[in-house]
């Protein structure tokens, strides 16, 4: 993996996919992908100004809220490939920032677009910091993804299954003392029968993040499979307490 470097106002980054990040089909994993654009997505910000170091200080930091990616032909083990990310500058309370992942010829592999806020470390609640406001501001930027990512909740009146529990644990949690966004990820997709997700890739990938958790919570999963517009579906919600931690929404 080599360093990231700005292109415009894209930043970029080379990568040669690793066994880890890939199933027994040689694909990429959906969690591997978000991992991938955790990390340019922090550096990407640091060289714009915003980055964790900069906010650290404040006692502020980043968070990801939603995100939609779309694969339109995964990568394999061994592929030499380049992650692309940007900022699109805020939407309400909301940061936006795009994705995409190319492979050696110039074709689209991943897209994705992002929502991202900022909370306080002390208090744990969303703030907008007014020094953001400059850095954010952008010109004309293009879209990986034109529609915002999407509000996402099990069907109304659904009676999704009971699919099991997780508690929290060391390696769960992030550089803020919580869950890492990508672990969500692997739990929804531990939710679903092997074979389907062995033997089926999955076309889009949205989640939603409602509340944090942290070392010691047992979330209890539920998942629901469906079909819209032709495809197969699963949801998968994590609830603390009753209330939606995280739903993800899986479309094969």
């Amino acid at each position: 993996m080599s360093e990231v470097r700005r292109e415009g106002y894209k930043f970029c980054q080379d990568i040669c996919v690793p066994c880890y990040d890939t199933d027994a089909s040689f694909f990429l994993k959906p969690a591997s992908f978000m991992d991938m654009a955790q990390e340019i997505a922090y550096w990407a910000a640091q060289g714009l100004g915003f980055g964790y170091d900069d906010l650290h200080v404040h006692h502020v930091a980043w968070v990801l809220s939603r995100m939609h990616f779309h694969f339109e032909n995964p990568p394999k083990w061994r592929d030499n490939v380049t992650l692309y990310t940007w900022h699109k500058g805020a939407d309400g309370l909301f940061y936006l920032r795009d994705f995409f992942l190319q492979d050696a010829d110039g074709n689209r592999l991943v897209t994705c677009t992002s929502s991202w806020v900022v909370i306080d470390e002390r208090t744990r609640r969303l703030v907008r910091p007014e020094e953001l406001q400059d850095k954010l501001s952008t010109g004309d930027v293009d879209d990986a993804i034109a529609e915002r990512a999407p509000k996402v909740a099990m069907p109304r009146g659904a009676e999704p299954e009971p699919a099991g529990e997780h508690t929290v644990v060391y390696s769960d949690v992030d550089i803020i003392g919580h869950t890492n966004n990508a672990r969500y990820m692997v739990w929804a997709m531990d939710c679903i029968d092997y074979e389907t997700v062995s033997g089926r890739r999955v076309r889009d990938a949205y989640i939603n993040f409602n509340k944090e958790t942290t070392p010691g919570t047992t979330v209890q999963l539920f998942r629901l499979q469906t079909e819209e517009d032709g495809a197969t579906v699963w949801y998968v919600e994590g609830r603390v307490d009753g209330k939606a931690a995280f739903c993800v929404k899986l479309v094969f």
